[in-house]
């Protein structure tokens, strides 16, 4: 099975990029980190008063995303499909059956976390570097409409969200063998995609 991490700071284009790859494929299914938040009173008290606290590693159900990643990784399959409701701050399980998965694409902002933690596991890493202002304006449509936040407060979250994104990494280098590419507005999906799939 190929493995394609997306990563990249918040409103960069992630889950458009990976929607992009998978309508290019065959036997691909998409793992997206925005749906294993935690859950329970702790989240909800913690996302009203810690500033960018979706994006810290403390929001992440880490435990549960692996175990979703491993399945579909020993088994080629996946049983069921997980969305996360930001207003209810609970994750909504849905059994759908899907087989025969060649390609597992791992987006959203803790992708470079969990890439971090597969030792000898090669797979592709794809890091977006998107113009703060163009992330911001994605990231206040996607808040206002999804995610039921009012302005002032989706702005100064993603104002957070982005300098916890880039303290986080600034001293951390990809693994050897990874095969990394960096996409920018300007980028050639195509080409880049033909890369991958060769």
């Amino acid at each position: 099975m190929k493995l394609i991490f997306i990563s990249g700071p918040s409103g960069s284009g992630k889950t458009t990029l990976a929607n992009q790859i998978l309508g290019k494929i065959k036997n691909g299914i998409v793992l997206s980190t925005d749906n294993y938040y935690k859950t329970g009173l702790q989240s909800k008290f913690l996302s009203n008063f810690l500033d960018g606290y979706f994006d810290r590693s403390i929001s992440f159900n880490y435990k549960l995303f692996k175990k979703d990643f491993s399945y579909i990784l020993k088994n080629g399959a996946s049983i069921n499909e997980r969305t996360y409701d930001f207003e209810e701050k609970i994750i909504k399980n849905y059994s759908k059956e899907t087989n025969n998965i060649k390609f597992l694409i791992i987006e959203g902002i803790f992708a470079k976390e969990f890439s971090d933690t597969l030792y000898n596991q090669k797979y592709v890493f794809l890091e977006l570097k998107i113009n703060k202002n163009d992330c911001m304006r994605r990231a206040l449509q996607r808040d206002l409409k999804e995610r039921g936040k009012y302005k002032k407060r989706a702005i100064n979250e993603f104002l957070k969200s982005w300098d916890i994104y880039y303290e986080k990494f600034k001293n951390e280098s990809i693994k050897c063998n990874t095969n990394k590419f960096t996409i920018t507005k300007k980028s050639n999906i195509d080409q880049i995609l033909e890369k991958i799939f060769i």
